[in-house]
This record gives C-alpha cells, sequence and structure tokens, in this order.
C-alpha cells in the first residue's frame, strides 16, 4: 500500500490526532506593534495621530495612523509620546575625551597619555550614552587612534556592547603634521604622535594609496584635514583623494574652517564640508548646485564653555564672548547656507567629558538646540538628524524615517519636538534594528 496514503489514515483514525494539531495554540508571532498617540514623518514634516508601527524582525513592516493590528502580534503600548526615526548625528569622536584639567595641547595629551586601551572604553562608554539618548547611528570622523573606530563598529555589530551603528573613517588624511600645527614637538617625537592620528599626505600619488590604506583598515567613508594653520592640501590631491574613494565607493568629509579650504574641497566634489565657518557665499551656491551637504558643527553657550567650575565672572565674561562672535558668526553662515539652499546634515563634533551627570549623547543634542537658537524651522532641524543625515551616508534606503523595508530604528519622546525643540531630550525609549534598547514606561505595555 502506499505509505503515503497509510499516513493519511492513521492521522484519521488515531484518536485526537488530527484534532490536536487543529486545536494547538498558535505560534508566538513575530510581529511586533508599537502603539502611540502621534509620530512624525520627516518626509511629509506631518504629525501622524493614533500611529501604529508594525515591526518584523528588525525591519518596520507597517507605518502610519490606525493600522490594523494582525492577530496574534504582540502589542507594545506607549501611550502620550511621540515616535520619531532613530537620531543620527553625522560628526562624532567616540573614542575622544577632553578633560578640563588637561588644559591646552588636550589632543596631544589624549593622544599620548590615555592610550588605546583607555581609549577604547571611553569609546564603549560614550556609544552607550549615545544609543540610550536617541542616536541609533553615527558617522564617527577620526581621531580614534589607530583603527579604534574599527574596533568600536565592530564589537557593537557583534553585540558585544551597545551602540549605534557607525560609520567610521579610520585616520584622517591630512597635510603634514596633521592638526598637530603650532606645537613645539620634535621631528622623531611629531612622527609618532601624528601617526597615531593621521595619515599625512604629499602628492597626488600618496593621496590615492592613502585612501586605498584607510579603506583596508575598515573605513566607511574618508576624511580629510583640508588644511592646519598654513599647511594645507592642494588641489591636485584633494582631487586624488575625492577621485580614489569614490571609485572605490567611498564618500569624502572634509574639514574645512576658512573659505580657501572648503573651495579645493568644493571644486574637488567632495561630499560634505564639515564646520565651513568662514564659507562665502559664492561656495555656498556652488555647494548646492553640487549638493555637497554642510554639517554644521554649531554648540550652545554651554558647549564652548567646557569648565562648570570656572569662577563665576570669568564665565560670565566668557559667555559674553561667545555670544557676541561665535553664537553670531555661526548664526550668519547657517542661515546663509539655509537661503543658498545647502542640504544640512546635524554634526554635534562634541569631544568633552561635559556636565556631571550628562552623557555624550545628551551633550551632543546641543547642536540640535543651536540650529533652533540659530533660526532654522524644527521641523528642519529634525531632518537634519533624520533623512538629511541618513542621504549624506548612502544609507537612505535603510534609515531616516519611518517606513515600511526600513530599519526599526525608532525612538519616542514626551511632547512634540516639532513644535518645542526641549522635547527632544525626553527619550522615553529607544530601538535600534526591531530590538528595544530603552524603554522608560513605568507598566508593563508588551502583550
Amino acid at each position: 500500500m502506499n505509505l503515503r496514503l497509510v499516513g493519511l489514515i492513521l492521522c484519521t483514525l488515531l484518536p485526537g490526532a488530527y484534532g490536536s494539531a487543529q486545536n494547538a495554540p498558535p505560534a508566538p508571532s513575530h510581529l511586533l506593534a508599537i502603539r502611540a498617540d502621534r509620530m512624525i514623518d520627516v518626509n511629509s514634516g506631518k504629525i501622524i495621530p493614533h500611529a501604529v508601527v508594525l515591526v518584523d524582525g528588525e525591519n518596520i513592516k507597517a507605518a502610519g495612523s490606525e493600522i490594523a493590528i494582525p492577530k496574534g502580534a504582540r502589542i507594545l503600548d506607549l501611550g502620550n509620546v511621540t515616535l520619531l526615526p532613530g537620531l543620527i548625528d553625522c560628526h562624532t569622536h567616540l573614542l575622544q575625551t577632553y578633560y578640563n584639567s588637561m588644559g591646552d595641547g588636550q589632543n596631544i595629551v589624549t593622544t599620548t597619555t590615555l592610550g588605546t586601551a583607555k581609549r577604547a572604553m571611553i569609546g564603549v562608554h560614550n556609544a552607550r550614552g549615545m544609543i540610550e539618548a536617541g542616536y541609533t547611528t553615527v558617522r564617527d570622523v577620526g581621531n580614534s587612534g589607530a583603527g579604534g573606530d574599527v574596533v568600536l563598529r565592530d564589537a557593537i555589530n557583534d553585540g558585544w556592547v551597545p551602540g549605534p551603528r557607525m560609520a567610521v573613517s579610520t585616520r584622517a588624511l591630512s597635510p603634514l603634521g596633521g592638526q598637530f600645527d603650532g606645537y613645539p614637538l620634535s621631528p622623531e617625537t611629531r612622527s609618532v604622535i601624528v601617526a597615531q592620528e593621521y595619515r599625512p599626505v604629499t602628492g597626488a600619488v600618496e593621496s590615492t594609496r592613502a585612501v586605498r590604506d584607510a579603506i583596508y583598515e575598515g573605513a566607511d567613508l574618508i576624511k580629510v584635514i583640508g588644511g592646519a594653520g598654513a599647511n594645507v592640501l592642494s588641489p591636485e590631491e584633494m582631487n586624488a583623494i575625492v577621485t580614489e574613494a569614490h571609485r572605490s565607493g567611498k564618500r569624502v568629509a572634509v574639514h574645512a574652517t576658512d573659505n580657501r579650504t572648503a573651495r579645493v574641497a568644493i571644486d574637488a566634489g567632495v561630499d560634505s564640508v564639515e564646520h565651513g565657518y568662514g564659507i562665502s557665499d559664492e561656495n555656498l551656491k556652488l555647494m548646492a548646485a553640487k549638493k555637497i551637504f554642510l554639517v554644521p558643527t554649531d554648540g550652545i553657550v554651554d558647549s564652548y564653555i567646557h569648565n562648570p567650575d570656572l569662577d563665576p565672572k570669568i564665565r560670565k565674561d566668557d559667555e559674553a564672548i561667545v555670544r557676541k562672535y561665535v553664537m553670531s558668526y555661526n548664526k550668519d553662515r547657517l542661515q546663509r547656507a539655509m537661503k543658498a539652499g545647502v542640504l544640512i546634515a546635524a554634526g554635534s563634533d562634541y569631544y568633552y567629558e561635559g556636565p556631571p551627570g550628562m552623557t555624550r549623547g545628551q551633550t551632543s543634542k546641543w547642536t540640535l538646540h543651536a540650529y533652533a537658537d540659530e533660526g532654522m524651522p524644527l521641523m528642519d532641524i529634525l531632518r537634519t538628524a533624520t533623512i538629511n543625515a541618513a542621504t549624506l551616508l548612502g544609507w537612505q534606503d535603510r534609515l531616516g524615517s519611518i517606513e515600511p523595508g526600513k530599519f526599526a530604528d525608532i525612538i519616542a519622546v514626551q511632547g512634540d519636538p516639532s513644535k518645542d525643540i526641549d522635547a527632544i531630550d525626553t527619550v522615553e525609549f529607544v530601538m535600534k534594528g526591531g530590538e528595544v534598547i530603552l524603554n522608560k514606561q513605568p507598566q508593563p505595555n508588551l502583550r
């Protein structure tokens, strides 16, 4: 007799055999439904009421208002909060922390005294602070020692330590001396110190080789110091860097704090100009035409006055100087960039220990507050740290908005940051790739 037929007869005749399979409880659903009072669609700028986001594994399956929740899906009801895409900081230095006691020459002190192991631990500490503050992705642009950022990125990816997704640059390509210009170092000392932080280049051939070295060492992007003091990269060197990086599918970020260096970078076709403090209207128009991003690393007063223990009179004097020169200068540059139509992505560039009790992630948000102080519309501020930042990274198909098919990188905050930027500081919930990292809800709400 046919064995398949025998099996079918047995299943029919054996007591309870078929019925028990029918009545077995359904398998646990792999779907998670997140409900919240509001969600921000950063693409349209609309507030979505009665939001539901269906998460399937590490990705978003559906998102919108009052979406039907499939039977058997687990439900996470967050209540009166606003859902946002995970935040992205496009200019971090997670393995770098300056302390107030270091005084001048802090970059040299950090490089020569902390050591690779301690800097790695600093990176772990700062990475945790970033993810818990709602930053699910960062672009780390150097000052990480030789390969420290690669190690941290891989440790996070492997689940060894908590932290955001990282795009890393390894050592920044630079003119001779890196950013240690002006310090009285012997040639022997300088060469040893510089090599830990930078990859100095001279000439187009060496610039091309440096890009290949960075990629071999694990770089996701190429960071370039366009100039340090009087020593600047030539157009030929910058062109060689950009050509080789783009040929290899890597983007190029250029540290440029003066107009001359920015122009060399813009003409070469870089992907982003970092800082851009002294940039002219002409160069901003070129950036807009070429779709080159500006990453304005602006801050509030406290981000420039790093020592809370300063004598009150000195602190008051310092604050007056910062407000009169630094902050007004930043505002003028940002306003001109917005008027010119330049693409803007958020970057904190915060690398100090910070005030007691504040994590690196919390201080990084000072940049978003600074943009608000400088007159950027609040929805545009949110875009700089979400969809714009994802586009700069080249990851807009995976990150930057709450849409089907993208990673389930989702945060929830009290209030509505599209109406009050302070709401961005009250993070209640963080999810990265479908994994709940933080949930401050007081009552059990997963069923």
